[in-house]
């Protein structure tokens, strides 16, 4: 086995245990800060599409025009990210919204303030190097998937496709790749034979002729395919105690979010282009442009989260484990459209 999948292997067993654990976030003991107007966001992935909405608030001045100064950490997966947020290292995390589902099992209370993405953003493909006759999902049984990491959302749409196809998580072999050139690299060195990616990893590969796509999220259509419902994705989440002592600072970064995805309705090429930082393109405008065109439709509209969106997600989670208690959630406690509402009503979303 190559060296640096044995490396993706051990660092996927690790954080799946720190995940399931619990341990991600430990406790949610970090206190509040008070609504001062300064709040640290941890993301995973920074410059994938799931967190434009996000880039594009602080490139345009949106945080700052409503009094915020934000600081934006880079995470390496979303279990580090939610990690930070346990130990005091951040205020807020850009993350799905199933997570808090999964947190909230564990007795630890997060919520929902504003939606950012209403699909996941993410396809399935398979390689067209190592599978090149593929036909069909069940011909995938002993293969080796590439996914963002354990627990993320990547993870859970492979699962859900398999699963719809008739494979149960052990017929398979989740790799961790994470979401930029390590995960092509992944594919194209053979080190898996089908990948659940976002963009513009999924693209690229498209584009190359190096991947087949058997399931797209990416779209609105795709993601009814799916999970048979609307299922929510990219959000702005805090603790349940950061909410409620921060109401002045979630509405502000509702008002941004909002914002931020009004502008992204008309945004034309050139627009997109000039507003998000070089180092994101990857060194291929026409490339990001393809990928932006990919997911455009993903983006939440006004930042709301839907009733039905919420019910797909626990759906989605309690299919993909059968020790899933979801009885034992409180769905009206995982997210709030109280900032996000007015931020519509102020921007006209």
């Amino acid at each position: 086995m190559p060296h640096s999948s044995r490396i993706h292997r051990r660092s996927f067993a690790a954080a799946a245990a720190l995940f399931a654990s619990g341990v991600a976030v430990p406790g949610l003991r970090a206190q509040p800060r008070i609504d001062e107007g300064r709040v640290a966001i941890a993301v995973a992935g920074k410059a994938a599409f799931h967190t434009l909405p996000l880039t594009i608030a602080a490139q345009l001045g949106y945080f700052r025009a409503e009094g915020l100064t934000v600081t934006v950490t880079d995470y390496p997966d979303e279990a580090s990210a939610f990690q930070a947020l346990g130990a005091g290292g951040t205020d807020v995390v850009s993350g799905a919204f199933e997570n808090i589902i999964k947190l909230q099992l564990k007795g630890q209370s997060l919520q929902s303030f504003v939606l950012l993405s209403r699909a996941p953003q993410i396809a399935v493909g398979v390689s067209t190097r190592t599978m090149p006759g593929f036909r069909a999902p069940s011909e995938l049984r002993g293969k080796r998937i590439g996914v963002s990491a354990p627990g993320s959302s990547s993870h859970m749409v492979a699962g859900t496709v398999l699963r719809r196809a008739g494979l149960a998580a052990g017929d398979v072999t989740y790799v961790g790749v994470g979401m930029g050139a390590g995960a092509v690299a992944a594919l194209r060195t053979g080190q898996i034979d089908a990948i659940s990616n976002v963009e513009p990893v999924m693209t690229m590969l498209e584009q190359k002729g190096e991947v087949k796509i058997i399931s797209d999220t990416r779209t609105l259509r795709g993601t009814l395919d799916v999970f048979g419902g609307p299922m929510p994705a990219g959000c702005l989440c805090a603790p349940l105690e950061f909410v409620g002592k921060n109401p002045a600072t979630c509405q502000a970064l509702a008002h941004a979010i909002v914002h931020s995805l009004k502008w992204l309705r008309t945004a034309g090429p050139s627009d997109i282009i000039r507003n998000v930082p070089d180092s994101y393109l990857l060194g291929d405008r026409s490339l990001y442009l393809a990928s932006f065109n990919k997911v455009v439709e993903a983006f939440s509209l006004d930042g709301v989260m839907t009733q039905e969106g919420s019910r797909t997600a626990l759906r989605a989670l309690a299919e993909g484990a059968p020790a899933f208690r979801g009885e034992r959630v409180n769905l009206a406690q995982t997210f709030t459209n109280e900032f996000a509402v007015r931020a519509k009503e102020r921007f006209k979303a």
